[in-house]
């Protein structure tokens, strides 16, 4: 392959860790760590949403104050891997549609750099609007500029006709767009049919390198990581927990994560008297999720939608086996390695479900299992180099036919081996 002498890439994206939510973004942080061997220079532009109820009668005022404010007090800082950091907090008032967010994005951006374009020739942005529109809208005339859609709340996008007919103008303009699964590109090639022969895949990319010591010998201590909210389906396995503890009083589940039905949870965990075996750690780093994951027995996802399942994936890098819904992207993440890796069960409104799923599991392990084969088959699907090499094909590819053709290697179908 013929290496560009300028391998300088830029990365903008509404989600990145911060100080005060350090695990939000962490997908868009792997993609940098993952893609270190494709840049020479990378540098990462975080334009951040801050929401806020205000009359619309004082909106332009702070928008003409913080354009003053984002001149003063943006800078350049660092993050992982080497890469440059840029933070620009964007006022946002509620009730603004996707499209007018990505604008201020934009616009926000375009100061920082003081009415400059980005210099970096490649760029890459997360989700269609916040970060795709803003990447084109301050992106070199001569730049290729990719995007990467991750959001479940797509359709909800998509229903504002200000956001589908600037999205349409994202994907026209952009040089490559890709989903992390099918369950978001086939929302957009319905969207947006005239576009399906431009939108690819692109995974997110998975650390494999910390299982954990000793193989999990029985599946007693339960974990879920995600938020708090009806949209993962916690409701349901906390009451599955009670009728699988009513069985097995040595079962524990813990909750890694926040969110509004926190004190539902809790309040129903004390009337199931489940008290002394139901834990919430509330919000925790990355790392802490990991480790977490490493000390206990089983992940379950009871979720009702996800585009990839990142959770998942990680659980299964940590040696943990995964009672996991077939909430869409689980099933392109597990093809083919369902079995081994734990079990796949329907998204229902019914406990039972997770119960049922839950003792099939328990009765075949763990000789039924073999989480080492399912993670040398994910490892290869979404391990850090595999999914660098397929964003540095993609940003930097040949210049001939041959490496046209291999810069698109995710973009035809899901690497599903």
């Amino acid at each position: 392959m013929g290496v560009p002498a300028d391998r300088d890439v830029a990365i903008v994206t509404p989600w990145y860790p911060t100080r005060q939510v350090p695990f939000g973004g962490a997908f868009v942080q792997a993609m940098v760590e993952a893609t270190v061997s494709a840049w020479d220079r990378a540098t990462v532009y975080h334009v951040d949403g801050w929401g806020a109820r205000v009359p619309e009668s004082q909106d332009q005022a702070i928008m003409r104050a913080h354009r003053k404010l984002l001149t003063r007090a943006v800078t350049e800082t660092s993050t992982v891997a080497g890469a440059g950091l840029w933070y620009v907090p964007v006022p946002m008032r509620v009730g603004l549609s996707f499209a007018q967010f990505a604008r201020r994005n934009a616009e926000a951006l375009r100061t920082v750099l003081r009415g400059k374009p980005i210099a970096a020739p490649v760029v890459h942005a997360h989700v269609g609007l916040r970060g795709g529109w803003t990447a084109l809208e301050n992106a070199r005339p001569d730049a290729r500029v990719y995007v990467t859609e991750h959001a479940t709340f797509l359709p909800t996008v998509l229903a504002e006709p200000d956001s589908r007919a600037m999205y349409d103008e994202v994907i026209s303009r952009a040089t490559g767009f890709f989903a992390v699964g099918e369950v978001l590109r086939s929302v957009l090639v319905e969207a947006f049919p005239h576009h399906a022969h431009k939108i690819g895949f692109m995974p997110n990319p998975i650390s494999f390198t910390a299982p954990r010591e000793q193989p999990v010998t029985a599946l007693r201590r339960w974990l879920y990581v995600g938020s708090l909210s009806e949209r993962k389906g916690v409701a349901l396995l906390l009451e599955a927990f009670a009728r699988c503890r009513a069985e097995d009083p040595s079962l524990s589940l813990t909750f890694v994560g926040d969110g509004r039905l926190r004190s539902k949870l809790t309040s129903r965990a004390a009337a199931l008297g489940l008290t002394d075996a139901v834990s919430f750690a509330g919000s925790v780093l990355p790392d802490q999720a990991l480790e977490l994951m490493r000390e206990h027995d089983l992940l379950i996802h009871p979720s009702r939608l996800e585009t990839f399942g990142m959770t998942v994936v990680e659980a299964i890098a940590a040696g943990v086996p995964v009672l996991v819904t077939r909430c869409g992207g689980p099933e392109e993440t597990l093809a083919g390695i369902e079995d081994a890796v734990g079990g796949l069960i329907d998204v229902t409104d019914d406990p039972d479900t997770i119960v049922d799923g839950y003792r099939r599991l328990r009765d075949r392990f763990p000789q039924g299992l073999d989480l080492a084969h399912a993670r040398s088959v994910l490892v290869a699907r979404y391990g850090y180099d595999a999914v660098g090499q397929a964003h540095a094909r993609t940003w930097f590819p040949e210049t001939d036919d041959a490496g046209s053709a291999a810069a698109t290697s995710f973009a035809t179908a899901p690497s599903m081996e």
